[in-house]
Formats: C-alpha cells, sequence, structure tokens
C-alpha cells in the first residue's frame, strides 16, 4: 500500500467508505425513515418522485441510526459477535417484510390523498411496486457521499489535532468541512445550475407562444404604437398583452358598449435597470391613457414574469375594458429557481409600485383610477414588501389588493395569521372581525364573518393542499398547526407529522402544487374572479354577474 493510501486509512479509522454491510443502527434507522416517507402527505404524487423521497428520507434515517449506534457503543453497549449476527438476521427479515408491507399499505395511503383532492384513487400497482427499488438505488448514491464528508472530516480533525487540542479540532474539523460544502454548493454547484437554467430560461423567452400574435392596438404594448417592441416584452409579456380581451368579447358580456382594456408590460430586455423598466412602465400608461381608467391594477409576476390569465382577465370584464394593468419583468427563471433570488422580485415590486403611485398621486382626487394591487406565489411576497410587509401602508396607498398562494415568508401574511382570532383555524383565519383581510379556498369564505368590509378590501386565497402555502423550515422540528384539528377538507385526514421526515415529504409536494386539479394545491382556478369582484366591484354589478364572469373564465 502506498504511503498516501496508509494515511488516509489511518485517518479514517480503519473504516473503509464503502462497506459490505451496514452497522445495525444505520439499517435500521434506513428502514424505520423509509417506512415513514410512504405515510400520507399534503398531495399525491408519481412512483418515481415517491422513490426519490423516499431514498432520501431513508438516507437521513441511516444517518441516524449510525449516529445512535456509535454513541451507544461509546457507553459501552457492545455485543459479542453471535449477538451481532442474530440480530442482522432478524433486521433482514423484519426490515424485508416491512418494507413490503408498508409499500403494499401506501398503495391505498396514497388513494386517500388523491381522494382529497379529487382525484380517482386508483394508481398503477405495477408501478408503485418500483418505489423500494428507486428509493435503494438513491440511498446508494446518497450514502457513500456522506461518508466520503464524513472521511475527509476525520483527515481534518486528524491534522488540526496535531496543533490544537483534539476537543478544538473536533469542532473546528466539522466547521471547515461544513463552510467547504457550503461554499462548494452555493459559490459552484448552484452558481452553475442557476447559470444553466437562466441560459435556457433566456432562450425560451425570446419564443413566442403558439396562437399569440401582435397586437395592433394603441391600448397594448408591444402593439406598433407601443414604447416597448413586440420581441422586448419576452415571452410573458407577449402572453399577456395578447391574451386581452377584445372590445367585442367585452360587450357581448356587458350587454353595452365596451372599450379596449389598457395592459402595459416591460419586458427584461427593455432597460437595464429596474428603476428604467418602472419609469418605461410608466411613460406606457401615460401613452395608453391607463391613469384615465376606472381602475388601475399593478401586477406583481412570478420568476419568470407570468402572469395567471385567471387574475387579470376578470378586471376586463368587470369594468367593461375601462381598466389598466401594468406589469414588469425582473427575471427569466421559474420561480422554484427565482426564490433563491428574491431581493430581485421584492426590488421589482417595489420599483414599479413607486413608480406608478407617484404618478398616481399627482392626479385629482375625483378623476385618478381605483388602485389595486396584485401578486400570486412569489409575486405576493414582492406585493408585501413593496409596503414593507405592513397593513397600515397597503390599506392607505391602495384600494384593494388581491394575494394568491402567498409563500411562509411573506411578512404581512405571517403577522395577520399569527395575530387571527382564538378559535379560526391557521388555514382559514379571521383577523379584526374580516374588517379589511379575508381568506378564501372557496367564493364562500369571503362572506365570513357574515358582517359588512371596511375601507380597503385585501383578499387571500390559500388552498389547505398548497405546498408552496404550508411549508416553512420550522417542520423540521415543530408540528405544524395546519396539522391540528380541525384541519381543510383537502388535508387527508391520515396524514401525521413525522420530524424530518414530514418536511422532507412537503419538500416533494412542492414539485407537484400544480399538478393536480383546480382548487388544489397551488391552482386557484376561477376563484381570482369572486375575489376582484369581493374587492373592487364596479356600481351594479351583483351576485349573479359573478357567477355568469367565473363560468365563463372557466369556459
Amino acid at each position: 500500500m502506498s504511503r498516501f493510501g496508509e494515511r488516509l486509512r489511518e485517518h479514517a479509522g480503519d473504516r473503509p467508505v464503502l462497506r459490505r454491510w451496514p452497522s445495525w443502527g444505520a439499517a435500521a434507522g434506513a428502514v424505520l425513515f423509509y417506512c415513514l416517507s410512504l405515510t400520507p402527505s399534503m398531495l399525491p404524487r408519481s412512483w418515481w418522485l415517491q422513490g426519490v423521497e423516499a431514498g432520501v428520507t431513508a438516507a437521513i434515517g441511516y444517518g441516524f441510526g449510525a449516529l445512535l449506534g456509535a454513541l451507544a457503543q461509546r457507553l459501552g453497549a457492545r455485543p459479542g459477535p453471535q449477538v451481532r449476527r442474530v440480530a442482522r438476521a432478524v433486521l433482514a427479515v423484519l426490515g424485508s417484510v416491512l418494507v413490503i408491507a408498508v409499500t403494499a399499505r401506501s398503495v391505498r395511503w396514497q388513494g386517500d390523498v388523491r381522494r382529497a383532492v379529487t382525484l380517482p384513487p386508483e394508481i398503477s400497482w405495477w408501478r408503485w411496486s418500483l418505489v423500494p427499488v428507486v428509493a435503494l438505488l438513491v440511498l446508494a448514491l446518497v450514502v457513500p457521499v456522506a461518508r466520503l464528508l464524513r472521511l475527509a472530516t476525520r483527515i481534518v480533525v486528524h491534522a488540526l489535532g496535531r496543533v490544537v487540542p483534539r476537543a478544538v479540532a473536533a469542532g473546528a474539523g466539522v466547521v471547515v468541512v461544513a463552510v467547504l460544502v457550503v461554499g462548494f454548493v452555493q459559490g459552484f454547484l448552484l452558481a452553475g445550475v442557476l447559470n444553466v437554467v437562466e441560459s435556457a430560461a433566456s432562450l425560451t423567452d425570446e419564443g413566442t407562444t403558439p396562437g399569440i400574435v401582435q397586437p395592433q392596438l394603441p391600448t397594448l404594448s408591444g402593439s406598433p404604437a407601443s414604447l416597448e417592441s413586440w420581441q422586448s416584452l419576452g415571452s410573458k409579456g407577449r402572453d399577456f398583452v395578447g391574451t386581452a380581451a377584445t372590445k367585442a368579447e367585452l360587450t357581448a358580456f356587458a350587454g353595452h358598449e365596451a372599450v379596449d382594456p389598457v395592459r402595459v408590460y416591460v419586458g427584461l430586455r427593455a432597460a437595464d435597470t429596474l428603476r428604467g423598466r418602472a419609469d418605461l412602465a410608466v411613460a406606457e400608461l401615460e401613452r395608453t391613457g391607463g391613469f384615465g381608467r376606472k381602475v388601475l391594477a399593478v401586477m406583481a409576476t412570478t420568476g419568470s414574469g407570468w402572469i395567471n390569465k385567471q387574475a387579470s382577465g376578470p378586471l376586463e370584464y368587470l369594468y367593461a375594458g375601462d381598466s389598466a394593468m401594468v406589469a414588469i419583468q425582473y427575471s427569466y427563471l421559474p420561480s422554484w429557481v427565482s426564490v433563491l433570488t428574491e431581493d430581485e422580485a421584492v426590488d421589482a415590486g417595489r420599483a414599479l409600485f413607486d413608480a406608478v403611485h407617484a404618478k398616481w398621486a399627482t392626479l385629482p382626487a375625483g378623476t385618478r383610477p381605483r388602485l389595486v394591487v396584485f401578486g400570486e406565489s412569489l409575486g405576493s411576497f414582492a406585493t408585501e414588501k413593496a409596503f414593507d410587509g405592513r397593513l397600515d401602508r397597503l390599506a392607505t396607498e391602495t384600494d384593494g389588493a388581491l394575494l394568491v398562494g402567498p409563500t411562509y415568508d411573506n411578512p404581512l401574511w405571517k403577522t395577520v395569521t399569527a395575530d387571527r382570532e382564538p378559535g379560526s383555524p391557521v388555514w382559514r383565519p379571521v383577523f379584526e372581525d374580516g374588517r379589511s383581510v379575508r381568506f378564501a379556498q372557496v367564493p364562500a369564505d369571503l362572506d365570513v364573518p357574515a358582517r359588512p368590509w371596511d375601507g380597503t378590501r385585501i383578499v387571500y386565497l390559500q388552498n389547505g393542499s398548497d405546498p408552496i402555502v404550508w411549508w416553512s423550515p420550522a417542520m423540521l422540528l415543530s408540528r405544524p398547526e395546519w396539522l391540528e384539528d380541525p384541519r381543510a377538507k383537502d388535508v387527508s385526514p391520515a396524514m401525521r407529522w413525522y420530524p424530518v421526515v414530514t418536511f422532507w415529504q412537503v419538500v416533494c409536494d412542492l414539485m407537484g402544487a400544480n399538478n393536480v386539479p383546480p382548487n388544489f394545491g397551488h391552482r386557484y382556478g376561477t376563484l381570482p374572479t369572486d375575489a376582484w369582484a369581493a374587492i373592487a366591484a364596479p356600481p351594479g354589478w351583483t351576485a349573479a354577474d359573478t357567477a355568469r364572469l367565473a363560468a365563463l373564465m372557466g369556459s
């Protein structure tokens, strides 16, 4: 053996990176955590995603089991060879039986979760039988990496132990390896992934959705009369202006002559800075006459610049086209990546609202439009931060707000939820008797409590089964309130909280948040129609009009 190999073996403590058999504690931990990972979660998932989730969870259990086993040995628990052989044999038999039994039982659990979101309960048995296979492959990849990190820590501790006391070296070694790993992930791996994703997203942003054509109306950005070129809008911007309701459609719904709506969008390519894009947006609003409409909506986009048509469309029908909407793009990245750079979303939301509000505030109070704001998912976070997360600012500087699928980090949402009235559940809180802020999953929720609104109306739409709303780091070690009774109707009654396990389950649920029917997960269907009608209905608007519009938006 080479001198390097001898020293490496010395530092590793005669423990190879790959062992023929895992320790009893590690194997038991992996089996236990695998079984827990198959218990009901928030949303149904595919067999391969369940396999990945189970494999990672089993690897976590492997680590916990190995740690407990090492502690037991240090405390003097050292069974003889015969006892260890018997224990391994028993674990092999019972563990195999348990894995098979729980995997089979999880088919019914998945059925329960699917029923909760109105999906057919049946799933493919033969595909689900591949879950433990995928889990084993993932476990086989993760465990060697973890053992390599442990080996690296031992090498660093051994080196430091020559110059500092052993206890200090042990702590410092862990810190050094942790810093190196974090630095590698953030400075190299994550940055590389972001660069690749952004490059791919920028290419996608250059494309145009089939069926979307350049508008000719001067009230729309990207038209020949616009300050913004059609190409500069980006893919999501072209979708936004290209799906505006037509005057004929609006007239047919209203029963009287409508007008062409205003939609303003400034793409990422239009200016180098957020301030520059916000100023262009205001200039475009002035060109189109947006400040002369009855309602003006400032729309915070998601990471890629997308705006949900179920949120933008209803306002045009509510006001028979006498409306204006404005948005700017701040990123090419999809929301699941752009959460890593959420400061850009915050800065964009603040820059746009401040620029629009500054111009709006100069208009005569009796003639300026009703000013409302909208944000969905990361956009709701950006909208709240534009007002420093303060309810008083949001209520006094706007005439209404619609926030859809807020994140756990939304500052105003957290405050209002924490200060809810006693007895109201966290998934449908009542705040200050519903005077200004209300939460809804179905239209009827907007009328709870049964008392008149006061002043500015702020509505949060949040499904009980939306992982984007309910995931939080605190789930690692504490049971979330949304799992307490009574639960939301779309959360399986069989779901339980387990430390670490449930956290990782809901992380995986994030990936399927949009792969469910409307009104579940992160899909809100036509509910924004009802919300806008509650927030900013024009005079003479009726509940029957809302029902007609919701039916139209859902068609």
